[in-house]
């Protein structure tokens, strides 16, 4: 098992809840040289490649492969390579422009506005999915049932709420101790 940072555990994770596994786009926090030093570092070791990306008009964009998905215990649900993916965008919304995207070399920090993004939603049957249904249920989820659910560890599951439910899908997750004193998670309603 290769050992990874929380960074790149956020973004494996935000790419393995994707459709089309698109790294892009990277969390707001990742600005600067950490963008080059987090891309590199993954296509160095193998878990993400670069690819042509035309949704987001610039010539490179970075998908994960099939060694990444294993790296974060996500390679049950690989879809076939390949295949158009659709994207609806917010209406009115326009497509993220070369500008909005990080480039690789200096990345200002700026990524494509919220109304240019795309509504994002999760397939059935994924872990991600797994983990959306037993947040909404009205008890919630510890991260030892989410755990339990999707086989992946602690960090890979908060990594997932706060990268793929939280940021990509804009769910808003809530926590508290329940009676027992053990941390319970909820999509708030």
């Amino acid at each position: 098992m290769q050992k990874l940072t929380d960074t790149q555990l956020v973004v494996l994770s935000a790419a393995a809840a994707r459709d089309d596994r698109s790294v892009l786009p990277l969390p707001k926090s990742l600005k600067g040289g950490a963008v080059t030093k987090v891309l590199n570092a993954l296509i160095t070791r193998g878990l993400i490649e670069q690819v042509e990306d035309p949704r987001y008009a610039v010539e490179d964009g970075f998908r994960i492969t099939r060694a990444g998905l294993r790296a974060i215990n996500a390679d049950d649900d690989i879809p076939p390579q390949g295949g158009d993916v659709a994207v609806e965008l917010d209406s009115g919304a326009t497509a993220p422009t070369k500008k909005d995207m990080p480039d690789t070399e200096a990345h200002s920090g700026k990524q494509g506005q919220d109304a240019g993004r795309a509504k994002v939603k999760p397939r059935s049957g994924t872990k991600q999915a797994a983990m959306i249904s037993l947040l909404e249920r009205k008890e919630g989820a510890t991260i030892a049932q989410l755990q339990e659910a999707t086989g992946w560890r602690a960090h890979t599951c908060r990594g997932a709420m706060s990268g793929a439910i939280k940021k990509r899908l804009g769910l808003t997750i809530t926590s508290a101790k329940d009676a027992a004193g053990e941390r319970v998670y909820k999509i708030a309603s």
